[in-house]
């Protein structure tokens, strides 16, 4: 009996023990992980999004530079060398240029355009296109610029946007500027557009200045009313009449010391419009056998050149041209003003003489033209007085 007691109280100590367990594993707290920040359980789905793996995003290579710049310079045999805004070589070399671009096109100093003497080539390859110059001279100095071309079928244009530009020196110890034929240049001052004196030297290190030849001087330069580009030469920006004469440039580099061509600028007072002329005839109705006048006028700018000139009926049967023409100053407004003008003269009238007149006057900065009509009447015909 005893042992019966025993036997049933282990069994009930066993029971216990695995609810016990059982009770345990059912009450587990939730990891952090599980838990939202707030203390409150996340569902099932955000357990396992918290659980999975965080992966790596990888963040794409940078293009290295090297990648980014489509114009090259081969230097040797399977060698090439960044090119910047401006290279120089020793003339005599040869230049060989590549850019990236299937296809491009080149553009090369204007008188490499006209006659390269058979030294210029231009060759396009599958995914660049190369310029070769070879003997070069220093001539040859200027800017060199590659335009990928964007195509649809066989219609091809420039993309300007991604043109690279690069201007070249081409170099020579015993030559500073690059030749020119003329030993004199004319070059016009115009009030309202900076003159560029194009003294252009072989080398980027050669010191520039400018001088005028009488009387001898060597002309200030600040950067502001004067600047030097090594690239273009000298920039008058605003000309006044003070600036014209004959002027040159000297260059030197080390023991070397040369001159330029020779620049005569002239002044011209240039118009800041095309002239505005007015017409009239001394009658809209003539009698034939009298006389007309027809009077073309412009008031505008003074020293400013205008070209009067006419066209009329008489001109198709070679009536000789009659004028009378003028220039004087007139006060407008309080300012003094240029009047330029012409009277045509049409002596003995005839029917002949019916029709239209007009008046062009032009000066440098365009044309512009006006017109009358004159109607001519049998002598014997009485002309009806206008209605008011």
């Amino acid at each position: 009996m005893k042992w019966r007691v025993m036997l049933a109280a282990f069994l009930i100590s066993v029971l216990i023990i695995q609810d016990g367990i059982c009770q345990k594993v059912e009450t587990k707290p939730k990891t952090q992980a599980e838990k939202r920040p707030n203390g409150k359980s996340k569902t099932g789905k955000e357990a396992e999004k918290a659980l999975a793996p965080k992966l790596k995003v990888k963040t794409p290579l940078q293009t290295p530079k090297e990648d980014q710049t489509y114009l090259t310079q081969v230097v040797n045999k399977g060698k090439f060398q960044k090119v910047g805004d401006t290279l120089t070589i020793q003339a005599s070399d040869t230049l060989e240029l590549r850019c990236k671009g299937n296809p491009v096109q080149w553009t090369v100093p204007a008188y490499l355009q006209e006659d390269d003497e058979g030294r210029l080539r231009m060759v396009q390859h599958e995914r660049y296109g190369t310029l070769i110059l070879a003997n070069t001279t220093t001539a040859d100095t200027g800017e060199y610029t590659c335009y990928p071309m964007y195509c649809e079928d066989k219609d091809c244009r420039k993309e300007y946007g991604k043109a690279i530009k690069v201007f070249i020196f081409s170099s020579d110890p015993q030559e500073l500027f690059v030749p020119s034929s003329d030993y004199y240049q004319v070059i016009q001052l115009r009030t309202n557009w900076p003159t560029v004196l194009p003294c252009q030297v072989t080398s980027p290190l050669a010191k520039v200045t400018l001088h005028r030849e009488f009387p001898p001087m060597e002309v200030k330069v600040d950067g502001t009313e004067i600047s030097f580009d090594v690239k273009k030469g000298f920039t008058i920006h605003r000309p006044k009449q003070y600036h014209a004469g004959s002027l040159h440039c000297v260059a030197s580099l080390g023991n070397l010391r040369q001159s330029s061509t020779k620049y005569m600028l002239i002044y011209v007072n240039y118009p800041t419009a095309p002239p505005s002329p007015a017409i009239q005839a001394s009658s809209d109705t003539v009698t034939v056998g009298k006389n007309l006048q027809v009077t073309c006028t412009v008031v505008g700018e003074q020293d400013v050149v205008v070209d009067l000139t006419w066209e009329y009926p008489g001109q198709k049967i070679g009536r000789p041209l009659y004028t009378q023409d003028s220039v004087q100053t007139v006060q407008v407004d309080g300012r003094s003003r240029q009047r330029s003008e012409t009277v045509l003269l049409v002596d003995e009238i005839r029917e002949v003489d019916q029709g239209m007149y007009t008046c062009t006057a032009q000066n440098l900065e365009g044309s512009r033209s006006v017109s009358t009509s004159v109607k001519v009447q049998s002598a014997g015909t009485t002309t009806r007085p206008k209605k008011p």
